[in-house]
């Protein structure tokens, strides 16, 4: 299999933090001030890419895997702020959305209780229907989503599987009637949206002018409980009830022995070929208006993806089947020449992945942590890495390094240390940046926990489980001081990944 040729980082260092762990106010990072101020931190302490978690409206599990939209964005990341020096809002609308009681932590209870009001009321203040006219037009699955989302509020917010016929099948006749009636419903959303790809497009703008691109993360499967889905069944595995026939996750392995069972239904991969792959091209055009770079998640589910029977209690009866292959490359890369992406290509990798990912052309991941892990087969010897190659201590799925250093195995930690020539357990966060900006790949990014050696409870989620502390990590007020950027800025210059 002849590849495209390798697309590589020049020896450069980002930071991983979610925007929703960004600090604010208001309960939840936003893309006001914080925001850039957090711009300012990056660009100060040498680095040259931010990398996010994906922007959609979380869903399941609060979740920025499980959305009700491949293509929309989170309401919750505009900034309220903004708003209100635009003349929309005025500071006691949403003088009760500030919160003290847990300054650690996203209350996404709270916030989805008290937002939607807020948002309303901004929009019954927005005169510029133009605009938002243009953005409908400019944006073609927001007819699908608009009209889901205010569906769905008249539904008890039940996934569309549980709606009368009509409006489950999308008779056209239904669907025209509903629009009509609920056409407010849909321009408040389409309110939403806009303020949200406006307010989102200026901080990118604002990173940018500081040398600081984004990173942004796309997962490979949608919601079942999803406009996607909804408008688009034809394109997914799903049976003549309109349930999936099977559903995505991962086989049991070392780290649990039921594997991992995520529960989004699979793509009919040859109907999709059909089609050009066209609705990936356009979920992938509007990812690019959105990043100067996509991190492509469970690159390995387009060699081969495993399926589990529908309905199963955990992953163990699933089985390997096969993906797309080097025809989804060919078609991306005839779609965005040129474009930079990067291959979550972890997890259970075979010969026939690593050909794949070599095709492709790019990047793939390392982690540091699993190269001292017994139990993670694969290549991760930090001094093998080549510069087609992004380094991480860890991703937002695993332990922080001060928490890895608790629970890991002894002899693994015990190894690690060895390695990195460490005499305390302490020192291990600092110790594996170290490692990742000496390795030899060509970008190395560091979660802005572990530049802050914080412990398992300032972890962003623990794969498998729903709720606890998963997506609601947030950084303290005042954590981002001259002297942590200097320490950074310092080492990155150390070791050559100047911007």
């Amino acid at each position: 299999m002849e590849g495209h040729g390798r697309l590589e980082f020049s020896r450069s260092a980002g930071v991983l933090l979610p925007v929703s762990s960004l600090p604010s106010p208001y309960g939840i990072g936003s893309f006001g001030e914080a925001a850039r101020r957090w711009v300012d931190f990056l660009h100060e302490a040498g680095q040259s890419y931010w990398q996010i978690l994906p922007l959609n409206p979380t869903g399941y599990g609060d979740s920025p895997y499980q959305s009700f939209s491949a293509f929309a964005g989170n309401p919750y990341f505009i900034d309220l702020d903004t708003l209100c020096d635009e003349g929309l809002l005025d500071l006691a609308d949403y003088a009760g959305c500030r919160w003290g009681r847990s300054p650690k932590s996203v209350d996404y209870g709270a916030i989805y209780r008290l937002r939607e009001p807020i948002l309303r009321k901004a929009f019954s203040r927005f005169t510029d229907r133009t605009a938002l006219d243009d953005f409908i037009s400019r944006n073609h699955w927001f007819e699908h989503y608009g009209l889901y989302m205010a569906i769905k509020a008249t539904q008890g917010g039940s996934t569309w599987l549980e709606w009368d016929e009509p409006l489950r099948m999308r008779h056209p006749d239904t669907l025209n009637r509903i629009s009509a009636s609920y056409a407010d419903d849909i321009l408040y959303h389409a309110f939403v949206q806009y303020q949200f790809d406006r307010q989102w497009h200026a901080l990118r703008d604002y990173a940018n002018a500081k040398g600081i691109r984004i990173i942004g993360d796309i997962p490979i499967y949608v919601s079942l409980d999803s406009a996607d889905i909804w408008a688009n069944r034809e394109l997914f595995q799903l049976d003549d009830r309109d349930r999936p026939s099977e559903v995505a996750g991962c086989p049991p392995d070392s780290f649990s022995a039921d594997g991992q069972l995520w529960g989004n239904p699979l793509y009919d991969w040859e109907v999709m070929a059909k089609t050009g792959y066209r609705w990936w091209i356009e979920r992938l055009t509007s990812s690019f208006g959105l990043y100067d770079v996509v991190r492509f998640d469970h690159f390995r589910g387009l060699e081969s993806y495993f399926a589990i029977p529908y309905g199963a209690a955990t992953a163990v009866g699933g089985q390997w089947k096969t993906g797309p292959g080097a025809a989804f490359i060919d078609a991306i890369r005839l779609a965005f020449p040129g474009a930079r992406f990067i291959a979550e290509d972890l997890g259970y990798l075979t010969d026939e992945v690593r050909e794949l990912r070599s095709y492709s052309g790019w990047p793939g991941m390392k982690i540091l942590q699993y190269a001292f892990d017994s139990r993670e087969a694969g290549d991760y010897s930090p001094h093998a890495y080549s510069a087609d190659a992004v380094v991480y201590p860890g991703t937002h799925d695993n332990d922080t390094v001060s928490g890895w250093a608790v629970n890991a195995p002894r002899h693994c930690v015990r190894d690690a240390m060895e390695y990195m020539g460490l005499r305390r357990r302490s020192h291990l966060p600092h110790g594996m940046v170290r490692l990742a900006f000496q390795s030899g790949a060509g970008l190395a990014v560091i979660p802005m926990q572990d530049w802050l050696a914080l412990g398992s409870r300032a972890r962003t989620n623990i794969p498998s489980t729903v709720g606890g502390n998963n997506w609601r990590w947030r950084i303290k007020q005042g954590a981002l001081r001259r002297r942590l950027a200097e320490t950074m800025v310092r080492m990155t210059r150390m070791y050559g990944r100047q911007p």
